[in-house]
């Protein structure tokens, strides 16, 4: 089954296993995931499933889509170029694990 293990800023992390078709948001809100807010509801509107993609998963990712480029630039923390919208990526049959970094703060 599918992995996603999220990594909390203190370093203590959480792994998950999710179906195919989970966004990595809904698998953190459903599972109480502390650091990944969720407050649209997955529709790329608030920033607030702001995470850090570990490199070696960035290649299997989809391209950031005009919207989620727009919203990253309102995240709270810090932008970087591992930066992504939890809500708009999803576990496939591409992407069967990955491993995300937790912001110290969404709001």
């Amino acid at each position: 089954m599918p992995t996603i293990t999220y990594t909390q800023p203190n370093g203590t992390q959480q792994t998950l296993e999710v179906a195919e078709g989970t966004t990595l948001m809904r698998a953190a809100v459903s599972n109480g995931v502390d650091g990944i807010v969720g407050e649209c509801g997955g529709q790329a509107m608030c920033a607030t499933c702001h995470v850090y993609v570990r490199p070696e998963y960035a290649q299997a990712l989809p391209e950031i889509s005009d919207d989620e480029d727009e919203m990253l630039d309102c995240a709270a923390a810090e932008r970087t170029d591992r930066s992504r919208l939890a809500c708009q990526i999803k576990i496939d049959a591409e992407l069967t694990e990955i491993v995300v970094d937790i912001p110290a703060g969404q709001l």
